[in-house]
């Protein structure tokens, strides 16, 4: 017979509340540590889905005395604030645009839908560790219906898909009932998962020992969300911070692919600059759509699998070009933000990258890496072996590590990356 303190539909009852369990054998059928290191550093991610056409990225040369190629140029005046890294890979990912699911978790064969399960990326590893310290944990972004987001269980976080949606709950206030109410529902909150929690230890002897680990960790989660509600709850409490900035407006044109650039930049440099958040992350739009770009005539999908194509590639370097002119915008704002004698840029990695190195083939080898910023010893084109491609997560690790954050492993990686060394 079952223990009373479970009832047919397999819920926990307590102080008026009812929270739900997860599936346990014995109920079937019979048969923080933040991190505190100075000064303040932050991550920026960056995908551009279709890749870009890497003979207009790499330089010829490496180390140090390279000639700036046509995607560099508009980043000329921050040669030594940027690495352009070149040789690097997701081993055992597949060639295929479903590779966008393992661009920041390295988890091998997303390609294999039946039996696929993602692990926890980038951004949210160091959200675990440091994303109590700000208001907002971390921010995903995207220009598409999905982003690059994933829990340490492998499950999608929901991107934002619209800035001014972001841009309100960032920066405008509620009314004072409003705060008091979510004030009071944080409290309420944490006053029930503790009363739930109490119960829950209650059920132990009651399971077996796969029942029991599976409730130990389904606890677990909701003693961290207690902890979450908790800083959430003073977070209610302070004022958010003011911007010299008009509220933004959400681009609905589903194909102008710089437009919606330009609009998740702007935020993730008010985001960064009031320290709401030190994680972000974005997926730039990928459409098969013509964007509105001056010259441009064909879908930029379609111009991505060029096949060598000269007219494609000639309007293939205005999109690009023209994202590239935006990055140079982004990392010009960060420069000119200044922080306790610091720029905001040194103390912000932006990582700019792709799932593809290239989407004419579909190829994940080689992948196209920018990373600027972050206080490390900038200036050069650091130049793998194509053939031998080192895992792009050990440059995650070093990224991990330059954020304060202990971590010698992440994903596929075989250690950090060399040649990338802090200033």
């Amino acid at each position: 017979m079952k223990s009373n303190l479970l009832n047919r539909r397999h819920f926990l009852r307590g102080a008026g509340v009812t929270l739900g369990l997860p599936f346990l054998e014995c109920l079937a059928p019979r048969g923080r540590a933040a991190s505190n290191a100075q000064p303040i550093r932050r991550m920026v991610c960056i995908c551009t889905p279709l890749g870009l056409h890497t003979p207009n990225l790499y330089p010829k040369e490496t180390g140090k005395e390279y000639a700036l190629t046509p995607y560099l140029e508009p980043l000329a005046e921050f040669k030594n604030d940027f690495s352009v890294i070149s040789g690097l890979s997701h081993p055992d990912v597949g060639s295929s645009h479903d590779s966008i699911y393992s661009f920041l978790t390295a988890a091998p064969h997303p390609e294999i839908r039946a039996g696929f399960r993602n692990g926890i990326s980038l951004d949210q590893f160091a959200a675990e560790k440091i994303g109590r310290q700000t208001r907002v944990p971390s921010l995903s972004l995207s220009a598409e219906g999905f982003g690059l987001s994933w829990t340490r269980s492998g499950a999608l976080v929901p991107p934002d898909l619209f800035p001014a949606n972001v841009f309100a709950r960032l920066f405008l206030e509620g009314r004072p009932d409003e705060v008091e109410a979510q004030t009071r529902r944080l409290r309420n909150g944490k006053s029930i998962l503790d009363t739930v929690s109490e119960q829950a230890k209650r059920l132990a002897p009651t399971m077996g020992a796969r029942d029991r680990e599976k409730v130990d960790e389904y606890f677990t989660s909701v003693r961290e969300l207690e902890r979450r509600m908790v800083t959430a709850q003073e977070w209610a409490l302070k004022p958010k911070p003011k911007v010299d900035a008009k509220p933004l407006q959400n681009n609905m044109n589903s194909v102008d692919l710089l437009g919606k650039t330009k609009l998740l930049f702007e935020l993730t440099h008010l985001a960064l600059q009031t320290d709401s958040t030190r994680l972000v992350n974005m997926l730039l739009l990928g459409t098969s759509g013509v964007p509105p770009v001056p010259g441009v005539t064909m879908g930029h999908h379609d111009l991505s699998h060029h096949g060598q194509d000269p007219a494609k590639l000639e309007q293939l370097k205005k999109v690009e070009l023209g994202v590239m002119n935006l990055t140079q915008e982004l990392l010009t704002k960060l420069k000119k933000t200044q922080e306790e004698g610091d720029t905001l840029l040194d103390r912000t990695m932006v990582f700019f990258s792709s799932n593809l190195g290239s989407a004419a083939s579909h190829s994940t080898k080689d992948l196209p890496v920018i990373l600027a910023g972050g206080g490390f010893k900038h200036g050069q084109h650091l130049a793998f072996d194509p053939k031998n491609c080192p895992p792009l997560s050990n440059l995650y690790v070093t990224m991990l590590q330059r954020m304060g954050i202990e971590a010698d492993q992440f994903g596929s990686s075989t250690g950090s990356l060399t040649g990338l060394e802090p200033a």
